[in-house]
C-alpha cells in the first residue's frame, strides 16, 4: 500500500523515467539489514557453539565432582544421588559449608557470580555492551558446582547459559566486532550450553529469542541456532545420546482435556507469581539484616540442610524427580511434600544471594502441580498433567511460552502433549502478564535499575516513507538574495514570525543548503558587502538531504549523525526540492502508532448485520 502510493505520487508530476527511477529503489529495499559480515559470525558461532558444549560437559561433572565429595567423601565424577548418603544429621551441615565457600568466591572474586545467571547474562546485554570478564567465566560454573553439589536445591542451566555466554563474549571480544556482533556471540555461547545441556536445540533457539537477543533480525538468529545445533550435535560425544525423560506419546485429550489443560495454565501461571513473590520478599528480607551480603548463602545454606532433613529429594538439581513425576511414579503425599519444601528453601536460598540456576526448580514444582491437578483429571494420566504443569510453569514464570513448549516436547518426544501444551503455556503466559509487571528473571534486572523492554514491534520508522510526512509546499529562500535582504527577513521587528529554518535553492530549484536563524545571526557579524549574496556565504557548509521515496528511519539517523533539526526532501528523478521533513514530523510518525493502539472504532453494527442478513 505505502508503495503503490509513493509510486503514484512520483510518476504523476516526473512521467516514466522518474517511475522507473523510483521502481529501481524500491527494489534496493530489503526485508531484512543483514550483510555479509552473516558469513563471519556463522564461522565463529561454530566455535561458541563447540566452547558451550564443553561447558556444559564441564559443569555437569564439577556438579558430580561436588557432590560424590561433599556426601561420600570420594573423587569421582559418576552421576550420584544426594539423597542415599549415610551422613544422617551430619547432612544437613553441608549446603551451610557449601554456600559459605560461594560467598566467600562472590566477596573476593565476583560480585557477578551471584544469583541466576541469566539476568546477568540480561544485564551484560543491556548495559554491559556485551561484554563478560574472564574470571566470571571461571568463578560462575566453579560456585554453581559447588552451589549445586552440595545440595543447593538449584538449576545448572542459568549457570551454563552464564557460562555459554562468557566464551562467547570472550571469543568475541578477540575480534573487531560492534556491540551488537558481541551480543549475538554471547547469546550463542549462551543457548549452545543450553542446547548441550538438555539435548534441546529448538528450545534453546526460541529462548534467545524470546529472553535474551532483544531483536528478530538473521544477523542475530542463524549465528544462534548454528551454534544450538553445533552443541546439540556434540552432547552424544560428550554427555550421552538419547532423550532426557523419554515419555510415550500421549493421546489426544477431548475438547474438556484442552480446557482443563487451559485452567490449569492459569493456576500455573498464579503459582508463577506465588513463586516470584517468594523469592523477592525473601531478598528483601536478606536486604534488611545487619551484615554483609557475603554471609547471606550461609543463612540460605542453613534452609538448605534443614529442608534436606525434611524431604531429601529437593537438594540438587533433581532431574530424578522430574523423571519419577512424568511417568507417574511418584505418590501424592511425596509429591505434595516435595513441592513445598523444594518451594521454600529455593526461594530462600535464592533470595540469599547464592549460584545457581531457576529452571529445573520450575520444572520439578511445575510437574509437581500438574501431577497432583491430573490425580482430579477426568481425563488423561498424571504423566501428561505433570508435562503440561511442567511447561506451563516455566512458560508463565520465564514470560517464554514458545521455547516452554519447544522445550517439553523435545525433553520428551512427545508429541501427542503439543496442543494442550500450547494451550497451557498460552494461558500461563498471559496470566503472569496480567498479573505481574516483570518476571522473575527481569524483576532483578530492574532492580539494578534498568528497565527491560519484552515486546517486539515493528519500528514504524521502517515502514513509512518520506512522502507520507514531509511538510509541501515548501517555503524557501533563493541563493541570489541579497545578505542585507536575508538579515532584514529573520530580524525586522515588524515581520510576522518566520520559521527557523530554510532551505536556500538556485534558478532550477536544486537545495544548496539550509539556513536557520542562528545562522544569520552569526552572518551578521561577519564581514561582507552590500552586494554579496546568500550563495556566496554558504559555500563551505555543510548538508545533508533525502529523497521522497526513502523510509522515515534512514532520515532519522541521517538527521541524527549530522544533528540537524530539518533535512530537505529531493525528487530522485532531477533532485529538485518537493519537501521538507523536521523533526515535529518524526514526532507524528510515533504519534500515529499511539493512534493506532489508543483509538478504538467500530465499522459494522450488530444491529445492521442483523437486518440486513436475516428475512422475515
Amino acid at each position: 500500500m505505502l508503495y503503490s502510493s509513493s509510486l503514484r505520487t512520483l510518476s504523476e508530476p516526473h512521467g516514466n523515467r522518474a517511475a522507473a527511477r523510483h521502481a529501481h529503489s524500491i527494489d534496493r529495499l530489503r526485508d531484512f539489514s543483514t550483510d555479509k559480515r552473516l558469513f563471519m559470525l556463522v564461522a565463529m558461532a561454530i566455535v561458541v557453539g563447540t566452547a558451550g558444549a564443553v561447558a556444559a560437559w564441564a559443569l555437569s561433572h564439577l556438579i558430580n565432582l561436588a557432590t560424590n565429595l561433599a556426601y561420600y567423601g570420594r573423587f569421582s565424577a559418576e552421576p550420584v544421588s544426594i539423597d542415599g548418603n549415610k551422613l544422617g544429621l551430619a547432612a544437613a551441615l553441608i549446603p551451610v559449608a557449601g554456600c559459605l565457600i560461594v560467598g566467600l568466591m562472590a566477596r573476593y572474586g565476583s560480585e557477578k557470580i551471584r544469583g541466576h545467571g541469566i539476568p546477568e547474562a540480561m544485564e551484560a546485554i543491556l548495559i554491559g555492551q556485551s561484554r563478560i570478564q574472564p574470571k566470571v567465566a571461571i568463578l560462575k560454573p566453579l560456585s554453581s558446582a559447588i552451589s549445586i553439589g552440595t545440595g543447593g536445591p538449584f538449576g545448572a542451566e542459568g549457570p551454563i547459559i552464564m557460562t555459554g555466554g562468557a566464551f562467547g563474549s570472550l571469543f568475541a571480544q578477540l575480534f573487531h566486532l560492534s556491540n551488537n556482533e558481541r551480543k549475538t556471540l554471547l547469546v550463542a555461547g549462551a543457548a549452545a550450553g543450553m542446547a548441550a545441556t538438555f539435548n534441546t536445540p529448538v528450545a534453546a533457539m526460541l529462548l534467545a529469542v524470546e529472553l535474551l537477543l532483544f531483536e528478530w533480525k538473521p544477523r542475530s538468529f542463524v549465528p544462534v541456532a548454528i551454534a544450538s545445533v553445533v552443541a546439540a550435535g556434540w552432547r552424544p560425544w560428550m554427555m550421552g545420546a538419547g532423550i532426557l525423560f523419554p515419555m510415550g506419546a500421549s493421546a489426544a485429550l477431548p475438547p474438556l482435556g484442552l480446557l482443563l489443560a487451559a485452567g490449569l495454565g492459569i493456576l500455573a501461571g498464579l503459582a508463577s507469581g506465588l513463586l516470584t513473590l517468594m523469592v523477592y520478599t525473601s531478598e528483601d528480607l536478606f536486604q534488611r539484616l545487619p551484615i554483609h551480603w557475603m554471609w547471606w548463602p550461609v543463612l540460605g545454606g542453613i534452609a538448605i540442610g534443614g529442608g534436606g532433613l525434611i524431604e531429601p529429594h529437593a537438594l540438587g538439581v533433581g532431574y530424578d524427580n522430574i523423571a519419577a513425576l512424568l511417568n507417574g511414579n511418584m505418590t501424592t503425599a511425596s509429591t505434595v511434600r516435595l513441592v513445598i519444601v523444594k518451594a521454600v528453601i529455593w526461594s530462600i536460598a535464592l533470595g540469599s544471594g547464592t549460584s545457581g540456576g531457576v529452571l529445573a526448580p520450575l520444572l520439578i514444582m511445575g510437574a509437581a502441580l500438574g501431577a497432583i491437578c491430573g490425580g482430579f483429571m477426568p481425563v488423561g494420566d498424571s504423566g501428561l498433567w505433570a508435562l503440561i504443569g511442567m511447561a506451563a510453569m516455566m512458560g508463565g514464570t520465564m514470560r517464554s511460552p514458545l521455547t516452554a513448549i519447544a522445550f517439553a516436547v523435545e525433553l520428551t518426544h512427545n508429541m501427542g502433549g503439543l496442543l494442550p501444551l500450547a494451550v497451557a503455556c498460552t494461558m500461563a503466559h498471559a496470566t503472569t502478564v496480567l498479573t505481574l509487571r516483570r518476571s522473575i528473571l527481569t524483576e532483578k534486572v530492574a532492580r539494578r535499575g534498568h528497565h527491560v523492554m519484552r515486546e517486539y514491534i515493528v519500528d514504524p520508522f521502517e515502514t513509512v516513507r518520506a512522502s507520507e510526512i514531509m511538510a509541501k509546499p515548501v517555503n524557501r529562500l533563493s541563493a541570489d538574495t541579497p545578505m542585507s535582504d536575508i538579515v532584514a527577513f529573520f530580524t525586522a521587528p515588524d515581520v510576522p514570525s518566520r520559521h527557523k529554518t530554510y532551505p536556500v535553492v538556485d534558478d532550477d530549484g536544486h537545495v544548496l543548503r539550509m539556513i536557520t536563524r542562528d545562522d544569520v545571526f552569526h552572518l551578521t557579524h561577519m564581514d561582507w558587502s552590500a552586494g554579496q549574496s546568500l550563495r556566496d556565504m554558504i559555500s563551505d557548509w555543510r548538508l545533508a538531504t533525502g529523497y521522497e521515496d526513502e523510509l522515515v528511519g534512514q532520515l532519522a539517523d541521517r538527521m541524527a549523525d549530522t544533528d540537524v533539526s530539518s533535512i530537505p526532501i529531493l525528487c530522485r528523478s532531477d533532485d529538485t526540492l518537493v519537501g521538507l521533513v523536521t523533526r515535529s514530523d518524526l514526532l507524528r510518525v510515533r504519534a500515529n502508532l499511539l493512534r493506532n493502539e489508543k483509538e478504538r472504532e467500530r465499522f459494522i453494527g450488530l444491529v445492521y448485520v442483523f437486518f440486513k442478513h436475516c428475512r422475515f
